[in-house]
């Protein structure tokens, strides 16, 4: 059982990677092989439009046609049996790095036809953790949920089952008081920090371990 995981994140070693590495705890707990892949250390852009992977005939067909350094990431992609993506929400959505790759990865395995099929060829468990600093009301006032279920679709009729984890209210920086971040307040930032996010880490493992059984059809 092979596992790889996409951190979306510019940041190492903060929220959205230390999850990342929690469920790649609980996924080797499990007997799975892991790998973490830093978006923001390669090299690429998003979809052209060029539509090589819709051609009839085409030598691309059903696959980007692109040559940067996500066509070795998408052969992993093809060698796994789960995946995970992580990022961090920038004004109510996923990152541009995130997002782009997002555009690469699925759209030459998503056929033009009516039942809009998919040219993946296994069903495999997907999850996506999102790390932000919005409480739970401040989630749901500004329709997060609701601007990340498309592409969450999206990723299911791709490749099969998906799941998703968000920790909320997460904090930016070790020290806000060197900052201007007086919207936040760092003491109940702190606490949340002690208190909740390792409740989070718990449920990152538990997502390695449960993403790495096998799909019985």
């Amino acid at each position: 059982m092979r596992l790889t995981l996409f951190n979306g994140s510019p940041r190492k070693n903060w929220n959205t990677e230390i999850l990342l590495q929690h469920v790649m705890k609980g996924a080797a707990a499990n007997g799975a092989e892991t790998e973490l892949i830093h978006l923001y250390d390669l090299n690429y852009k998003g979809c052209r439009s060029c539509y090589a992977c819709k051609r009839v005939g085409g030598k691309s067909y059903g696959h980007c046609a692109i040559q940067d350094d996500l066509t070795e990431i998408f052969k992993k992609v093809e060698e796994s049996d789960a995946l995970i993506f992580g990022s961090p929400i920038y004004y109510g959505n996923v990152t541009g790095e995130m997002r782009s790759f997002w555009e690469r990865l699925l759209f030459p395995y998503s056929v033009f036809d009516m039942e809009r099929s998919s040219l993946f060829k296994k069903k495999i468990r997907t999850g996506i953790i999102y790390t932000m600093a919005a409480n739970e009301i401040q989630m749901k006032t500004m329709g997060y949920e609701q601007n990340l279920h498309l592409m969450e679709l999206f990723i299911k009729k791709i490749f099969g089952e998906t799941e998703s984890l968000f920790a909320i209210d997460t904090c930016h920086f070790e020290d806000y008081t060197q900052y201007v971040s007086t919207f936040f307040d760092a003491e109940a930032k702190q606490k949340w920090r002690q208190e909740e996010f390792p409740q989070d880490c718990q449920k990152a493992w538990e997502m390695g371990a449960r993403i790495v059984q096998p799909i019985y059809i």
